[in-house]
C-alpha cells in the first residue's frame, strides 16, 4: 500500500508520523473520509471546501495547494491499483488527515513549524448486505453530543472523543450505533453519520443549528428528494419524533443510505425498509454519476 506523507508516496511500512506529532498528542487536527467508484470521486470539491472550512476554523493553513488536490487524490488510486483496468475494480475508500504537526509538547499551535500531511486509498471494505435489506439498530446514548459555543460542529476534527464514547454505549447496548442528543434534548446526529426519519410523507433531519456537521451524502439526499418532489424539513426535534415515525435511515459517504428497523429495541413503523427510504437508495445509484468527478 502507498501512502502519500507530506511530500512524497512511501510504502506504508514507511509512512510513519512523529510521536512528538500534536495530531497523537492533543488531537489537533482535520481530516475527510472520500469516497470513489470505478476511479471516479463522490462530491470532490464538496469534501475539499470543507476540508479548508476545517482548517480555517482551527487556524491551520492547509500546506497544498487548492489546485494541487486532485491530482494527488488520483496518484494514490493510482498508486494503490484502485482505478478501472487495473487489478481491482472495487470501490475506494480515500482520506486526508491533516494535523497540526510534528513540535514541542504544549498547547501552542507556534510549537509546530509545519502541518502533517497523509493521504491513504484502500479497497472499500462494504456494509455486509443483509444490513440495507433488514435495517439496522440504533440506541439513543447518554452521551450528549458536543456543545457547540464550546466546539464547533463545523470543524471535521481529530478529536473524537465525544463519538468514541457515544460509540462504546452503542456497543455495549449491542446496536449498531447511537444516536446523540444535544444538551437541550434535541437529535443531532449518530457517530459517525446523519440521521433521517419519514414522518407523514415528510422527510425530516436535524438542522445543522442543532449541533451536527452538515454531511455531504446528506446534502445530495436532500437535494435529490427535493427535485423529486418530496417535502422536506430541517428543525429541531425531540427523541419521541423519531419513535413516532414510518422510517428512518442514516447517511455518510460510505454507507450511502443505510435503513433503521428499531431505536431502543422499539420497531420504526414496519420495521423494514420502507418506501421513502428505499426510493431514495434507487435514486442515490440512479444519479451517482452526476456527484462523481
Amino acid at each position: 500500500m502507498w501512502v502519500y506523507l507530506n511530500d512524497r508516496f512511501v510504502d506504508s511500512k514507511e509512512a510513519v508520523v512523529s510521536v512528538f506529532d500534536h495530531g497523537f498528542l492533543y488531537g489537533d487536527g482535520i481530516y475527510e473520509t472520500l469516497r470513489a467508484y470505478g476511479g471516479r470521486i463522490f462530491m470532490l470539491q464538496q469534501h475539499l471546501a470543507r476540508l479548508r472550512r476545517s482548517g480555517r476554523l482551527i487556524g491551520l493553513e492547509l500546506p497544498i495547494p487548492e489546485k494541487d488536490w486532485p491530482a494527488l487524490l488520483d496518484e494514490a488510486l493510482d498508486r494503490n491499483e484502485l482505478r478501472p483496468g487495473r487489478n481491482r475494480l472495487d470501490d475506494a475508500y480515500l482520506r486526508i488527515t491533516v494535523s497540526r504537526g510534528e513540535g514541542e509538547i504544549g498547547l501552542d499551535p507556534a510549537l509546530c513549524p509545519r502541518p502533517t500531511v497523509v493521504i491513504l486509498a484502500k479497497p472499500l471494505t462494504p456494509y455486509p448486505p443483509h444490513l440495507f435489506r433488514e435495517g439496522v439498530s440504533l440506541v439513543i446514548t447518554q452521551v450528549r453530543r458536543n456543545l457547540s459555543a464550546a466546539l464547533s460542529p463545523q470543524i471535521k476534527s481529530l478529536n473524537f472523543l465525544n463519538n468514541i464514547l457515544a460509540k462504546l454505549e452503542a456497543t455495549r447496548a449491542q446496536a449498531f450505533d447511537g444516536i446523540m442528543l444535544n444538551v437541550e434534548s434535541h437529535l443531532t446526529e449518530c457517530t459517525t453519520s446523519n440521521l433521517f426519519f419519514v414522518r407523514g410523507g415528510r422527510l425530516c433531519t436535524p438542522s445543522v443549528d442543532c449541533g451536527i456537521l452538515d454531511g455531504i451524502t446528506r446534502e445530495v439526499v436532500l437535494l435529490l428528494a427535493r427535485e423529486n418532489g418530496v417535502s422536506t424539513e430541517e428543525g429541531r426535534y425531540n427523541a419521541e419524533a423519531l419513535r413516532q415515525a414510518d422510517e428512518c435511515f442514516l447517511t455518510n459517504t460510505t454507507m450511502e443510505i443505510m435503513p433503521v428497523r428499531e431505536v431502543d429495541k422499539t420497531a420504526i413503523g414496519s420495521g423494514r425498509p420502507g418506501p421513502l427510504t428505499m426510493k431514495l437508495q434507487e435514486l442515490f445509484r440512479s444519479n451517482l454519476a452526476r456527484f462523481l468527478t
